[in-house]
């Protein structure tokens, strides 16, 4: 077996270890806890789903990728929940290293290519990233409107926290921040979340 595909295939079992990333919201009826493979592959497919809101006219593949490698890094990182103050502070730095381990384990120009998509991901300037992190935002909020805000009340998370996050789905969908809206004012009538 050549040097490049050893490469391949040794990230390709590396990104396995994805899959015990487990996040804070849990599965939809109340199930268990999501894990960053499932977060990832749901938010790909709601990508292609509902690309047609998206604010700009958007490369849905590359906006699928960001989607797909975008909490890669939590591997060696760990989930930060994103209402956690204390964790939010140093999540940069800690993902920040390990994209350098992780994405190197590839051959140079792919290593390159997946820090750059990451970079693009996180720098939410592009019209894919924009409406990536539009979903990123609309996902856990399905899954805790569908949990009753089991896991807001278990966080003490208030409305206007999640409100200070969902401000940023208008950049990547004007559409699915109203959608939010909705959810989010629903919750609070029901008494899910504290305003």
């Amino acid at each position: 077996m050549d040097e490049r595909i050893q490469k391949q295939l040794a990230f390709a079992l590396e990104i396995d270890k994805v899959k015990n990333v487990f996040r804070q919201t849990h599965l939809s009826n109340a199930g268990r806890s999501e894990n960053d493979a499932e977060h990832s592959w749901h938010l790909a497919v709601m990508a292609y789903l509902l690309k047609e809101y998206a604010n700009e006219d958007i490369d849905v593949a590359k906006t699928m990728i960001l989607c797909l490698i975008h909490d890669i890094v939590e591997i060696d990182a760990g989930d930060t929940y994103a209402y956690d103050d204390t964790q939010l502070q140093t999540q940069k730095a800690r993902e920040d290293q390990a994209k350098q381990r992780i994405f190197s384990l590839l051959p140079k120009e792919q290593a390159d290519e997946f820090i750059a998509l990451f970079d693009e991901f996180e720098a939410n300037e592009t019209a894919e990233a924009r409406f990536a992190h539009a979903l990123d935002n609309l996902q856990p909020l399905i899954l805790n409107d569908s949990n009753d805000g089991a896991d807001w009340k278990a966080h003490d998370v208030t409305a206007e926290r999640i409100y200070k996050r969902h401000n940023h789905t208008k950049l990547g969908s004007e559409k699915l921040f109203a959608v939010s809206d909705e959810i989010i004012r629903e919750n609070i009538q029901k008494g899910n979340l504290k305003v």
